[in-house]
């Protein structure tokens, strides 16, 4: 069986990933694009969770500090041969998770803590130590 055949789902979860930090990129300059008098590489610093703006903007930032992580992990997972199944799962739940706290963000104007979208982080996170975990296991 080929490394992509063992990894498949693994792969899927991780196309699944790049593509939401691209949505989410889109949607995050084009909410701020289309404000009236919006500056190329400036967020307005008076905006906060009320706007849309601020949510999108902070969704995609939020994700731009966690995927990259993940996607490390993730490759070093396939690299190292750590348990396919294993592998995939924690991805997907990764992949999932950051679906739930993009719509969260930008379905919730709260400044609480923890807020709706901080439970699915935290279960990106959990996903991600223990992928890395897998890693470490495949290499002792």
């Amino acid at each position: 069986m080929t490394l992509f055949n063992n990894y498949t789902g693994a792969f899927l979860g991780i196309f699944i990933t790049i593509l939401t930090l691209i949505i989410q990129h889109f949607i995050a300059a084009v909410s701020k694009g289309s404000q009236e008098g919006a500056v190329p590489g400036k967020i307005d610093e008076n905006l906060s969770h009320s706007s849309f703006v601020f949510r999108a903007h902070r969704t995609f930032q939020n994700s731009l500090e966690n995927v990259p992580v993940m996607l490390a992990t993730s490759f070093l997972a396939v690299f190292v041969g750590a348990n396919a199944t294993w592998s995939a799962l924690l991805i997907w739940v990764f992949a999932v998770s950051r679906i739930a706290h993009m719509f969260l963000y930008y379905a919730i104007a709260t400044e609480n803590n923890p807020s709706p979208r901080s439970y699915f982080f935290l279960i990106g996170v959990i996903a991600n130590i223990a992928l890395l975990a897998f890693c470490g296991i495949a290499l002792i």
